[in-house]
């Protein structure tokens, strides 16, 4: 196993995610098996669940299939690195990341900063357009329509204060 699986698999030992998933994998009836990169796959799982086919708590993947595709191994070991970078914030930094995806393009997982990191195709997401409420500008920034109208962003220094002069860089 490559250094960087072992130590994902002791930092979600440690703060105890992986124990977490192995809970919620033997509460949904899942046949459990050993995965590559020190991964456990919890296959066969049922019960309420996420509405994806599989997700992943810790270094455990828990999949309604009884067979994961190795694009969806893939994502899901992205997932299980990002248990380990964020620790015990992942759940509510996932939670937030998506509520910002949700309230952008009507979906969790488009905007979804983790989502799109572990890669929307390989998690088998295709990705949802803008709503119509966020408008690109020239420069790539997004403005919200306030009152049917689009925002206003100050680009410069003297659009920020009255009287304060840009400068070039």
């Amino acid at each position: 196993m490559r250094p960087a699986y072992r130590a994902r698999q002791i930092v979600n030992a440690l703060n105890l995610s992986t124990a977490l998933g192995l809970a919620v994998a033997t509460a949904s009836h899942a046949r459990l098996s050993r995965g590559r990169g020190g991964l456990l796959l919890a296959t066969g799982a049922r019960g309420t669940l996420p509405r994806a086919d599989a997700f992943t708590v810790g270094n455990v993947v828990i999949a309604r299939v009884p067979d994961l595709e190795e694009a969806l191994l893939r994502h899901e070991s992205a997932h299980a690195t990002q248990w380990a970078c964020c620790v015990v914030l992942f759940p509510p930094m996932y939670a937030l990341a998506a509520a910002w995806s949700h309230g952008r393009t009507g979906d969790p997982w488009s905007r979804n900063t983790f989502e799109r990191r572990a890669g929307l195709l390989d998690g088998g997401y295709v990705e949802a357009p803008l709503r119509a409420a966020w408008h690109r500008r020239r420069r790539g920034t997004l403005t919200p329509v306030v009152d049917g109208r689009i925002g206003r962003t100050h680009t410069g220094a003297a659009d920020a204060q009255p009287g304060a002069q840009a400068q070039r860089g």
